[in-house]
């Protein structure tokens, strides 16, 4: 294949106003998208946001590339990434487009792309779009340029669809939840959905300004509401990330519930009602005690490379349903083609009302093992991981591991970060193993 300049695995991101998170190379990259996009089609594109201050900027200049290319604009603001993998289907639109950096923090931002069906672009396409890149910028004629709209009634669109994927013949009523927007793009979506399905809801991180998206609050930061979950006496807590397509619950006991345990509720439930289809992608990050519950389970399981684009790519190729990272994306192709928080966190809540039972409870059966996650800053110019030194502490790790743990030694996707995770029987060793290899990592990085 060939090699890829610009898109990572999750679209383009970095710092805002450095590297390809730059004004110009957004006006470029919307000209260039238009311009492959412009091909076939009805010639139209959605654009939504998440919450951060440079939205406006990349927003501003995305649709100013597209019209030059000749394609109209559906502007929709502040939309979780999954809604606008749905919005494209509802307004015959070409493609969507998504302003974010997801998980990421305010200085930061990102744009990545759907198709008109609502997955990620294919990799042809990207391809050709990094091909226009490489040429002039070049106008269409005056009368051929696209025109913008806003439209108004997305929010109200997008909830009543995450609405339908909870069963007709239930109701949330009787229970209280927390849930947690992460200052971000679900601020006006989540807390409506949960209380119009009939929910006592209590809401935080729902005041963005345009610079705490994530900032101690969300998906990545469960410490608030833990806490709000506790003192509240919730009977469980969602936390989404700042662009809605990650989710992390908590319990009634205050005990966060990861992506892993969240696939566990979901396909143990759609094997007790009969409509689990096949078996479930996770991910070289998935816990262990995941794999060892699916066994016992009868349900088979696989691993792939960490990114909900290589889960989703074996999920297709086995032709199975559901998927997802310990991180909280969660993939369910019955209920959408991308990971949608909101739209997660309704089916653990169904699973809950079905079964009669607690979050806790239905967890309960999967035995987790200790997994440390230690992220080492590196570099760009070095490679870690290649390095003597690392892979002797690398091997070291694993032969006193054995067979009762599992060592992960990977670059991030999006971040300057080597992400090395060990996992096993004893947490104080894990601990201890994990901190041995992230130094040697850390060392190499330094000299």
């Amino acid at each position: 294949m060939q090699q890829r300049q610009f898109f990572g695995t999750d679209g383009i991101r970095g710092k805002v106003g450095a590297g390809k998170m730059t004004p110009e190379l957004a006006l470029k990259l919307g000209w260039a998208a238009g311009r492959v996009l412009s091909r076939s089609g009805t010639k139209k594109v959605i654009i939504g946001k998440d919450t951060r201050i440079s939205g406006y900027l990349f927003e501003s200049v995305l649709e100013a590339g597209l019209s030059a290319a000749g394609l109209n604009v559906l502007l929709v603001g502040p939309m979780p990434t999954p809604a606008i993998a749905y919005l494209p289907r509802t307004f015959r639109a070409e493609a969507g487009i998504v302003i974010s950096a997801s998980h990421n923090p305010y200085y930061d931002n990102g744009i990545k792309f759907f198709s008109a069906d609502g997955s990620k672009l294919d990799d042809a396409l990207e391809l050709e779009i990094e091909h226009e890149l490489t040429k002039d910028l070049v106008c269409v004629e005056s009368h051929l340029l696209g025109k913008a709209a806003r439209i108004d009634d997305a929010a109200g669109r997008y909830i009543e669809y995450c609405k339908g994927h909870f069963p007709a013949e239930l109701t949330l009523a009787g229970l209280k939840i927390v849930v947690d927007c992460a200052h971000g793009a679900t601020y006006h979506i989540a807390p409506s959905v949960f209380k119009e399905l009939g929910a006592e809801v209590i809401t935080i991180g729902d005041k963005p300004n345009g610079l705490n998206i994530n900032d101690n609050v969300g998906a990545t930061s469960m410490a608030s509401i833990c806490e709000q979950v506790l003192l509240e006496q919730a009977d469980v807590g969602i936390a989404l990330d700042g662009d809605g397509d990650r989710i992390m619950m908590v319990d009634h006991q205050g005990n966060v519930i990861d992506g892993d345990q969240i696939l566990y509720v979901l396909a143990a439930n759609a094997l007790n009602n009969g409509t689990l289809k096949g078996g479930v992608v996770g991910t070289l990050m998935s816990n262990l005690g995941l794999e060892l519950a699916f066994k016992r389970l009868n349900i088979p399981f696989m691993r792939s490379k960490v990114g909900d684009r290589y889960v989703m790519a074996l999920m297709r190729q086995h032709h199975w349903r559901i998927g997802g990272e310990s991180s909280g994306h969660i993939l369910d192709l019955d209920h959408g083609t991308t990971g949608d928080g909101i739209v997660a966190g309704i089916l653990v809540l169904a699973a809950m009302q079905q079964q009669q039972l607690s979050l806790a409870q239905l967890v309960k059966p999967l035995k987790m093992l200790p997994q440390v996650l230690i992220n080492v800053t590196f570099n760009s110019e070095t490679d870690p991981l290649s390095a003597s030194a690392v892979i002797t502490t690398l091997q070291h790790v694993e032969q006193l591991l054995g067979k009762t743990g599992r060592v992960l030694l990977r670059k991030s996707g999006t971040e300057p970060l080597i992400r090395v995770m060990v996992e096993g029987e004893d947490v104080a060793l894990v601990t201890s193993f994990a901190q041995q290899i992230a130094d040697a990592v850390q060392r190499v990085s330094k000299s």
